[in-house]
């Protein structure tokens, strides 16, 4: 670690002044492309660094250090060097009992706060807690904080006072009322002792959560009701006021609405908000009181929503935007910030550089450097003296090469709705046109999308030898409110489905694939997308892979009504005559493509009874095990991809490339390349034995 310096544009002394020394020409990152072919195992590993924290004076960094299949969580010294030094360790948590890490703090240079999530068995049921512990650097002792009597949520932090190392936190306590112990109580905590010191804030009947403005003033009230969809803002003006509610909102639409607020400003009843009232989410300042806009503060570029604000520690002082176009951007209003980043994107190219942890008075930084097709290398930055000197990889083995390239495009659907699409490309067969494609669904659906950075699934797929492309079909985030009603107007397995489809046709139109070479994976709802290509458009796919999928919608709805309240449930299929119609589960007698299905016994957002009932009703319709169908369940995965251990990833990715071979291999005798096609990957071997017979393992087994 601390192995590599740059000097940018020799000392820049006056960095504070607000002046710099601008490199000759424009720049890029560091890295050269990489030559060979990357293993799955290599490429399938965790995250090596992330969530790269600096402490206030710049002389330490809290880190994440994934190695296996868990993390560890570190300390760096940033001024001497060394070995990390290792404060605890978190499972991606699995059994009951177990805790993750969800995300840490500094208070002050000494003490970092940890939120910690762990998985309880309470009353036969699987329920996700929040802890936080407080870690003295100098010491290494750590403190649980306000755990005593704390109900389901105790990690909510309003304000840091650093000066006097206590916090303000909102959390559910058990008193005895059972109707109130789930609902926040705020009070100021200490986190050297880890003892509540005096309650500020008590619960309230009709309040999920708690804001604080910039003085540990608690200002705001937020809640919803799960079955009528109402959302309400409570609001007072200053600290001793009645709390009264100040907003109503029920979005019908799932498509956002109402002013949400997100930060206060030191005018009388004055605030940050972003609302998407005009199309598109934007930021404004209002009056909280009467919760009407005052002025517009910032908007995307045109097309794109607004992401949120960026402020310092407590919210006192507004800084910049975050955005995301063709991929996550920055935009800083504060004068040093601006001036910084102007000149880091001078340096390594248009928004290689974010800034992503930040000391006193901004004059040491922490950097992640990535092109598109890069994994990040992180850096600090002294703005004083210029220099940058790096901390760590992304990737130890990869580091910062230069893999398969990345862009977004756009393409019409063929009912003339512009959409975009990420495209990552094969860089050894570059320049080939007819390619096999995969189309990688992203979940969701509603408002989340993909960006043109390195995608661990997308890189590994394309590393294989095929064109990878994910669309972000109309429901999906950050294109505006119409666009994410029409996903709504023509949902699950319709119109969203055409739009898969569609961008199959763009891509051979160019000439850059073959479109009878195509398959589709995805998680989630992109396991849902993938089940029904197979099983509506059979003559489209060669072959398609469903991980975590929901296949029979009448089931889902059901069990959305416990987990969403029975207005959250109704974000599903809207548009098609019925659920059923749309369900792949309930339509197995018909032709389908070779699926192979993936799920995770332990997850809680779709039951594992999802992908066992597709099974059961493939074999029931006469499907064949390892000709029209094959089936993974891994017994620990818990659905959300970051929990991913490593032996999860190589059996998904690995399942997913084995398939991909066996009914639309990557090369052809009439490709161009063929004679140069790379030797198989052991991993992708080992998994076709899984998957064809004579490997052994789960696969096609259920349980």
């Amino acid at each position: 670690m601390l192995a590599k310096n740059i000097l940018l544009g020799g000392a820049l002394a006056a960095v504070l002044s607000l002046s710099f020394v601008a490199p000759a020409a424009a720049q890029t990152t560091p890295g050269t492309p990489v030559a060979t072919k990357v293993s799955l195992s290599v490429l399938t590993e965790l995250p090596a660094l992330s969530q790269v924290r600096m402490s206030p004076d710049g002389t330490k960094a809290m880190v994440t250090l994934g190695g296996g299949n868990d993390f560890v969580y570190a300390l760096l010294d940033l001024i001497n060097g060394g070995k990390p030094k290792v404060i605890a360790s978190a499972e991606t948590y699995k059994e009951a009992g177990q805790k993750a890490i969800a995300g840490y703090r500094w208070v002050g240079n000494r003490y970092i706060l940890m939120t910690l999530n762990s998985r309880e068995a309470i009353a036969g049921q699987r329920v996700d807690l929040s802890r936080l512990v407080s870690y003295d650097t100098e010491t290494g002792t750590s403190t649980p904080v306000a755990w005593r009597d704390s109900t389901g949520g105790a990690a909510d932090v309003l304000y840091v006072d650093e000066k006097n190392l206590r916090i303000l936190l909102a959390r559910g306590v058990d008193t005895g009322n059972t109707e109130m112990m789930f609902r926040d109580r705020v009070e100021w905590v200490d986190i050297v002792s880890g003892k509540p010191i005096e309650i500020v804030q008590q619960p309230n009947p009709v309040v999920g959560g708690w804001a604080a403005d910039s003085n540990g003033v608690v200002r705001l009230g937020f809640g919803g009701d799960r079955d009528t969809g109402e959302e309400r803002y409570l609001y007072r003006s200053k600290a001793g006021e009645p709390i009264q509610t100040v907003q109503r909102v029920i979005d019908k639409d799932f498509a956002g609405g109402g002013l949400r607020p997100a930060m206060f400003l030191q005018e009388p009843d004055m605030a940050v908000v972003t609302s998407n009232h005009e199309g598109f989410n934007a930021v404004y300042k209002a009056n909280m009181r009467t919760m009407q806009i005052v002025s517009k503060m910032f908007s995307a570029p045109a097309g794109y929503d607004v992401d949120g604000v960026i402020t310092d520690i407590n919210g006192s002082r507004l800084l910049g935007y975050n955005f995301t176009t063709d991929r996550p951007r920055q935009y800083f209003v504060d004068p040093q910030l601006k001036q910084i980043k102007a000149f880091l994107d001078e340096s390594f190219g248009k928004d290689n550089a974010l800034i992503v942890s930040r000391g006193e008075k901004n004059q040491k930084l922490i950097v992640a450097l990535s092109q598109p097709r890069q994994q990040p290398s992180y850096y600090t930055y002294d703005t004083i003296t210029g220099q940058m000197q790096l901390i760590g990889y992304a990737s130890l083995t990869i580091k910062d090469g230069l893999m398969n390239p990345v862009e977004a495009i756009r393409y019409k659907a063929s009912d003339g709705l512009e959409i975009e699409a990420i495209v990552t490309r094969p860089r050894l067969r570059a320049g080939q046109g007819k390619l096999p494609v995969v189309v990688l669904t992203h979940g969701g659906p509603y408002g989340v999308r993909d960006n043109a950075d390195y995608d661990q699934w997308a890189q590994s797929i394309a590393e294989q030898g095929y064109v990878v492309v994910q669309p972000n079909y109309r429901g999906s985030g950050g294109y505006g409110r119409e666009f994410v009603k029409a996903g709504r107007k023509d949902g699950f397995g319709t119109r969203m489905q055409d739009d898969l489809n569609d961008v199959v046709d763009h891509l051979a139109a160019k000439g850059e694939v073959d479109p009878a070479r195509a398959c589709m994976m995805g998680w989630s709802y992109g396991g849902y997308a993938s089940a029904r290509a197979a099983q509506r458009d059979p003559q489209r796919w060669r072959c398609t892979i469903a991980g975590a999928g929901v296949y029979d919608l009448p089931m889902m709805r059901s069990y959305d009504q416990g987990y969403l309240g029975s207005f959250g449930a109704n974000y599903l299929a809207k548009g098609a005559n019925s659920l059923q119609e749309v369900s792949p589960a309930l339509q197995t007698k018909t032709n389908w493509s070779p699926i192979l299905v993936v799920h995770g016994v332990r997850d809680p957002r779709v039951p594992i009874a999802q992908g066992r009932t597709l099974v059961s009703r493939l074999r029931s319709a006469g499907k064949v095990e390892g000709v029209d169908f094959a089936y993974i369940e891994q017994p620990k995965n818990g659905h959300y991809g970051i929990f991913f251990t490593k032996e999860e990833r190589l059996e998904w990715l690995g399942g997913t490339a084995a398939w991909l071979n066996k009914f639309n291999p990557a090369y052809v005798p009439t490709d161009a390349d063929y004679a140069k096609k790379p030797d198989p990957d052991p991993d992708v071997v080992r998994m076709a034995a899984r998957l064809f017979g004579g490997g052994g393992g789960t696969a096609g087994g259920g349980k």
